[in-house]
């Protein structure tokens, strides 16, 4: 269903012409506009009218009232997009708008296009939908055991199940000493990003298709676009401006992205579309919900013979990044504290709930709570030293994990080493007053995917190079900036290697028209993927500055060397030139300067159904050391302190790292003790707002210090490995192990809110008196 005024019936509302391409790319090198800034000239407005109850058949959808106000162009419904979309290729199971049947409150159903965003609000409004509404489920064991509601494929609710069994775990069990065994749970959590979801889209008069989105895959985004429009990808063009913020909440297409598109190709104007912070929790894709129960058996002396874990993922609607959810949430435990023998059986279940997605940390944040809990629960039951159990069974580098994940450079003796030092841990653990505690735990994670999310030869990450003989140079690359200082990464390597200032480098990044294909910001890929591809790029460029130097100097090419801002002779440093001069006699020599750098990965991962799932080229360790203090009165959690000791192979640009280790701890503070992404057995959220959705402030953020550990990996680029995600991962378990150290009580259900904490000193102490009793 579409209709568009006629342009020629309103001055005011004439297309416009198509605005040059040429100027697009000049704005877009010199932007620093986020995408809700931007404004095009006739610019329209869109707005997504979304489905009321959790699950219910579309019979009819009558927009005659709202195509009837002044001022609205189109109206569009899932009609008009009937292809499905999905991340990952072989579960593409949601349509731009819902075609048939909404699977939640808030599965978009149609979407109009106005004169400014007031009208497409009121417009929006004025469309009736006639709903016939359908049994539905918003609990995850209901779900498996209503399987009529029949949100999977086959017929059931059953979005994924993955079982793994890695050596003999009965008998590990049976000849264990001790078995911990233990039921946990993981309430889901939303990104919260500054910047809410945006996107423009431009069709222009030559049929050329532009959309400006707050994404961190703008390449995946092109691809998607291509499909489900059906238009040539040649005739796409993404651009992903700056983002403020994405944390894994932007990493997959959206339905604004196709409506903008649509909408644009029905009216010929610009289109633009903003979420609202309601419609960002509703569209949500983040931290999901897990059901997990642990087995874990060792040895009297702290050796860890075992793990059996179970786990039951709440999904959603939709199937998003699931299918990997599922293996994260047992392929990713295995490092880096861990035994011989392991099996887990993960299940992720559909439910009428905004689908889940990949969060910081995705997938394996959830298990890491329950095992670090589980591993303090063995120490203290064989009274060791938490630090030291570790110590006893952490994998070292050059190995294999038990699911045969290759493991090259570790620093995690190191990381458990600093933050067992800085936190005076053998002077202060068990040794606080009461109500005060400290706490550990420790994690590992991938520094990018093995594999591309759709199979394929090609590189991973490219980056293009343009020397300019005004010793300028700019890096073209398709990886998307979100605030996590990709583009200076880029900046610091290309200067470096080419011995020139930081400001004499543009980076051009995250638009599909200018840059090489990169497949986007997620799963920590970043440092690892686009940082050798930009050290390839600068060194093929470094190789002819030196094989020109040489030839000016009349020497061996090993007797060039290159510092800040000059060539010189390494045994005589009075004869020099400037890297400008490099670059000129470079150019004389062999014509306009330019080249790429790619990277891809190696083969991987174990040779088993799922195998390559979790497979990465190098991965991080990272040990959290958490002070807390419990007030038994009120309840309250304070988080006093976090020492968070990461290694990242190599801190190419300290500032970064630290900054990214200071804000995962914060996340994962923030998880421990109040976040809670809460769906209401109706369907409705509990209080999609930041009034409701409750986040730390300046004031709630414990100290954080940061410690870094260089183990120097040797595929990554000059050493480094991922800091973006890894440093989450023990923030809530080491929480957790803190506040038992402070008032004796196990926590296995997050958040750890006061009245979850005051029930628990009361059980511990009705248990007291039961032991006094007997």
């Amino acid at each position: 269903m579409s209709e568009s005024n006629p342009p020629e019936l309103d001055e005011d509302r004439a297309a416009p012409p198509a605005v040059e391409r040429h100027g697009d790319m000049l704005r877009r090198l010199g932007a620093t506009r986020y995408t809700d800034d931007i404004k095009l000239p006739g610019m329209l407005h869109g707005r997504i009218l979304r489905c009321p109850h959790p699950h219910a058949r579309i019979k009819s959808i009558d927009a005659s009232a709202a195509l009837a106000m002044e001022g609205v162009h189109a109206v569009i419904t899932g009609q008009d997009m009937p292809n499905t979309f999905g991340i990952i290729p072989w579960t593409p199971d949601e349509y731009p708008l819902a075609l048939e049947v909404a699977r939640y409150v808030g599965d978009g159903v149609a979407a109009v296009a106005a004169i400014d965003e007031r009208t497409a609000v009121e417009a929006s409004k004025r469309i009736v939908v006639d709903y016939e509404v359908l049994p539905f489920v918003t609990d995850p064991h209901e779900a498996l055991e209503r399987p009529e509601i029949g949100l999977g494929r086959k017929g059931n609710n059953i979005s994924k199940v993955v079982e793994l069994d890695f050596g003999e775990v009965e008998s590990a069990m049976d000849e264990s000493d001790l078995v911990m065994e233990g039921d946990f749970y993981f309430e889901g959590t939303a990104h919260a990003p500054i910047e809410m979801h945006c996107a423009i889209g431009q069709y222009d008069k030559e049929g050329f298709l532009t959309v400006w989105s707050a994404t961190q895959v703008s390449h995946y985004l092109h691809r998607e676009l291509s499909r489900v429009l059906e238009i040539s990808p040649a005739r796409i063009r993404v651009i992903q401006p700056p983002v403020g913020g994405g944390f894994g909440g932007k990493s997959e297409p959206f339905d604004l992205e196709f409506c903008v598109a649509k909408l644009s190709m029905v009216t010929g104007r610009p289109v633009k579309i903003l979420y609202t912070r309601e419609e960002e929790f509703y569209a949500h894709r983040g931290r999901h919900p897990m059901h997990m129960h642990y087995k874990v058996g060792a040895k009297k002396d702290g050796t860890l013979t075992a793990v059996d874990a179970k786990t039951l993922i709440d999904g959603g609607a939709y199937s998003s990044f699931g299918l990997v959810t599922t293996y994260y949430s047992g392929q990713l435990l295995t490092l880096p504290v861990f035994p011989e023998h392991y099996r887990f059986h993960s299940t992720r279940v559909f439910t009428n709930k905004p689908a889940c997605g990949p969060k910081r940390g995705h997938g394996s944040v959830q298990p890491r709570f329950a095992y670090e809990v589980t591993l303090d629960e063995i120490a203290t039951e064989l009274q060791l030293d938490p630090i030291e159990l570790r110590r006893r069974n952490a994998l070292g580098g050059n190995t294999k994990t038990v699911n045969g994940m290759r493991i090259t450079s570790n620093g995690f003796l190191e990381c458990l080493e600093a933050v067992e030092k800085a936190s005076q841990w053998k002077e202060r653990y068990g040794q606080l007053p009461a109500g005060h505690g400290l706490g550990v735990a420790s994690s590992s994670y991938i520094s990018g995917t093995n594999y591309a999310i759709y199979p394929n030869e090609m590189p991973q990450s490219a980056v293009q190079l343009k020397v300019d003989r005004s010793g300028r140079v700019t890096v073209f690359s398709g990886q998307n900036e979100i605030g996590q200082g990709a583009d200076q990464l880029l900046r610091v390597i290309v200067a470096d290697e080419l011995g020139l200032d930081y400001g004499a480098i543009r980076v051009v990044s995250g638009d599909t028209d200018l840059s090489p294909v990169d497949l986007g910001a997620y799963s920590s890929r970043g440092t690892f993927m686009n940082g050798n591809a930009a050290l390839m790029a600068a060194r093929n460029v470094k190789r002819k500055l030196r094989t020109a130097v040489a030839e000016h100097f009349e020497c061996e090419l090993e007797e060039v060397t290159v510092t800040r801002g000059y060539w010189v002779h390494r045994d005589d440093p009075k004869r020099s030139v400037t890297v400008t001069e490099a670059i000129q006699l470079a150019e004389a020599k062999y014509g306009t300067l330019g080249t790429v750098g790619h990277y891809n990965t190696p083969k991987l991962g174990g040779d088993y159904r799922g195998g390559t799932i979790g497979a990465s080229p190098a991965y991080s360790f990272t040990a959290h050391v958490a002070e807390v203090k419990v007030d038994t009165e009120t309840g309250e959690v304070l988080i006093e302190k976090i020492w968070v000791a990461h290694d990242c192979g190599k801190a190419i640009v300290p500032i970064i790292v630290r900054g990214q280790m200071e804000g995962s701890a914060y996340m994962g503070a923030a998880e421990s003790v109040l976040e809670e992404h809460v769906i209401r057995p109706d369907g409705l959220h509990r209080g999609p707002s930041l009034l409701d959705y409750r986040l730390p402030t300046t004031l709630d953020t414990p100290d954080l210090e940061a410690l870094i550990v260089e183990s120097n990996d040797p595929e990554g680029p000059l050493g480094a490995k991922e800091a973006g995600e890894g440093p989450l991962h023990p923030s809530i378990p080491a929480v957790a192990n803190a506040i038992y150290d402070a008032v004796g009580i196990r926590l296995h259900h997050l958040p750890f809110t006061p009245a979850k904490v005051l029930r628990a000193l009361r059980e511990k102490e009705r248990q007291q008196d039961r032991d006094a009793a007997q």
